[in-house]
């Protein structure tokens, strides 16, 4: 919800009425304020800080596991994948340098197999081009590595995973050209 939206409810909570005893009541109530003022995304504060709380567990359960070596940055891959470009993210708030390379491509992975997973009962799975679409979006606002979606989206990895796991209705036509977030200039980097 945007800034002045959120006044609009603030300055409605401040209204009220007065039942048949005299007794005032107010218009909202400090939850159905909160729960009209958020302004990304369908969860208020404190349930986004419930839900942000898996990762703080998955981090604390992965970092005691005695991995061999070759798997010894599982809980840094596992860990980074709600991590922001611009340090905004969770659990560590960490920016795109402080990230590697695989953990930047599991925050990819991740937002396109929750954009278009059809297991959500809270949600209808998307197509292909709504999916990309947003993911580009998000490169725009800074979330994800505009590197690897770009050679996600060039190298048609989005695809070969569509092809297996998603239904035939989300398979729809992109035009990666189209697509928000793209840089051509890493494209050609990869392909020289």
């Amino acid at each position: 919800m945007a800034d002045e939206k959120i006044s609009r409810v603030i300055s409605l909570s401040q209204q009220g009425w007065i039942d048949l005893k005299g007794q005032h009541h107010p218009l909202l109530s400090e939850e159905e304020i909160d729960n009209l003022s958020i302004r990304r995304g369908t969860l208020n504060q404190q349930e986004r800080k419930v839900m942000e709380g898996h990762m703080v567990h998955t981090l604390a359960m992965l970092n005691q596991l005695p991995f061999p070596r070759h798997l010894k940055r599982v809980p840094e891959y596992a860990g980074g994948h709600h991590e922001r470009m611009d340090g905004k993210g969770y659990p560590l708030g960490l920016t795109r340098e402080q990230m590697s390379i695989p953990a930047r491509m599991m925050g990819i992975a991740d937002v396109f197999e929750a954009l278009t997973a059809h297991e959500r009962p809270y949600k209808k799975p998307m197509p292909l081009s709504q999916a990309l679409t947003i993911m580009g979006r998000m490169v725009e606002d800074n979330h994800l590595d505009p590197d690897i979606f770009t050679l996600f989206v060039y190298k048609e990895v989005y695809l070969d995973y569509a092809k297996k796991h998603l239904r035939k209705e989300q398979l729809d036509a992109v035009d990666i050209n189209k697509l928000p977030g793209i840089k051509l200039d890493s494209i050609k980097k990869t392909t020289n």
